[in-house]
């Protein structure tokens, strides 16, 4: 009778489930010890963490940036050109959006303001 090592898995000798260290003992044995079982239980039965979602792509400086038409002197925020004009806009520098009025507003000019 031929024997079928790819449907008997008694027939070839397999590798440790955990390790790959090689069985010696009984035909059904998927571990090679103690030790090795327990790492699988707790595999098996320990919660699956996900992996921290990150962000897709590193932010753009350019988001928070003001920019200045020097032919119509508009500001814009995160736009190197202007929609009116169609020319390339001078950087001013870090900013965002004014929470008053939602005019894009510079660093620079909060810092270098006049005190009232």
């Amino acid at each position: 009778m031929p024997e079928h090592p790819d449907r008997d898995g008694y027939v070839t000798p397999t590798g440790c489930a955990v390790c790959d260290n090689p069985l010696t003992g009984r035909a059904d044995q998927r571990y090679c010890g103690h030790p090795c079982r327990q790492a699988a239980h707790r595999r098996r039965t320990s919660p699956q963490l996900e992996p921290p979602q990150l962000p897709l792509g590193r932010p753009s400086i350019r988001e928070h940036t003001v920019y200045q038409c020097g032919a119509c002197e508009q500001r814009l925020l995160g736009e190197q050109w202007c929609p009116d004009c169609q020319r390339p806009a001078r950087r001013i520098g870090p900013g965002g959006s004014c929470p008053h009025c939602g005019d894009p507003v510079a660093i620079i000019d909060l810092i270098e303001a006049p005190m009232p």
